[in-house]
């Protein structure tokens, strides 16, 4: 894995919306970590390692949005329109969504192929987010989609075996990005932070096994670590999403690992409406 990259962007002037607030982290142990998925549990996670709240400085993401690198800091900000009315129709996400934001990808990382696999909506309602496979919350645990081991695998679970090997000799690339829009805003409970990719060390990604019923995944939990940068996008809408990577077959010192997890803002309205949202993890393909 390569030494993080210290690229940084200009912070500039403090902004009005910069909060500090506590994100959840691992506590590193001796023994591997792993949790039960909702899937499995059918309900909440089951986690089986310890986490720590720590306190953090967030920064408007909004003061440096169009400074933004996906192989700098692994997440963009975008302003994104939907024609889908209702994103818990999976009719539509099907038939209309995926389209859009194959249409989207390929614009802004100049990919020859999108291919989208997965669809989650969650809520911070005591009830969660309804889903195909079961109701789910915001994960409040700072952590990163995919490793550099399952990040290939899953690759070859959506795309074939076959043909990553053939894009990857070829001196092809293939990233993961998910997709993250508010399902309703502007967004005022559960806000997401993401973690500037260059500031995170690797020793501070802590890889844990991912029990579902039929398999075990792979996913980094995040530790503490000094230095590293965090960033939010105060009262997000959903006319704008986050593009956020979870992997990268390129192994050049770009970021290839993005943390992120949900939070409580100190000034949140218990009241306000909640936290609803809906992320689509993809595939992107850059042939050789």
């Amino acid at each position: 894995m390569p030494e993080r990259n210290s690229s940084s962007v200009t912070s500039g002037t403090a902004s009005p919306n910069d909060v500090r607030s506590a994100l959840t982290f691992i506590v590193p142990q001796d023994t591997k970590p792993y949790f039960e998925s909702s899937a499995l549990t059918g309900g909440l996670p089951k986690v089986h390692f310890d986490t720590e709240a720590r306190e953090v400085n967030v920064r408007d993401m909004r003061q440096i949005a169009d400074q933004l690198s996906l192989d700098r800091q692994g997440f963009l900000l975008v302003p994104h329109e939907t024609t889908v009315d209702d994103l818990y129709d999976d009719a539509a996400l099907a038939a209309v969504y995926n389209r859009e934001l194959e249409v989207l990808l390929k614009r802004v990382t100049g990919a020859d192929r999108v291919a989208v696999f997965d669809h989650t909506r969650r809520s911070d309602q005591p009830e969660g987010a309804a889903n195909p496979d079961g109701a789910r919350a915001p994960a409040d645990r700072v952590h990163v989609d995919y490793t550099v081991a399952s990040g290939p695998k899953r690759a070859a679970d959506v795309l074939g075996r076959d043909e990553v090997d053939r894009i990857l000799a070829a001196g092809g690339r293939i990233m993961q990005i998910n997709v993250w829009r508010p399902i309703r805003g502007p967004v005022r409970r559960s806000p997401l932070a993401l973690a500037d990719a260059g500031s995170v060390r690797p020793s501070d990604l802590i890889a844990t096994d991912q029990r579902f019923p039929d398999r075990v995944g792979e996913i980094y939990q995040l530790a503490h670590g000094e230095g590293q940068r965090w960033y939010w996008v105060p009262e997000m809408e959903r006319g704008e999403v986050l593009l956020i990577k979870g992997w990268d077959s390129l192994d050049n010192g770009c970021a290839r690992f993005t943390p992120h997890g949900a939070f409580q803002l100190a000034s949140q309205d218990p009241g306000a409406p909640a936290r609803e949202s809906i992320e689509v993890r993809t595939y992107v393909i850059l042939e050789g």
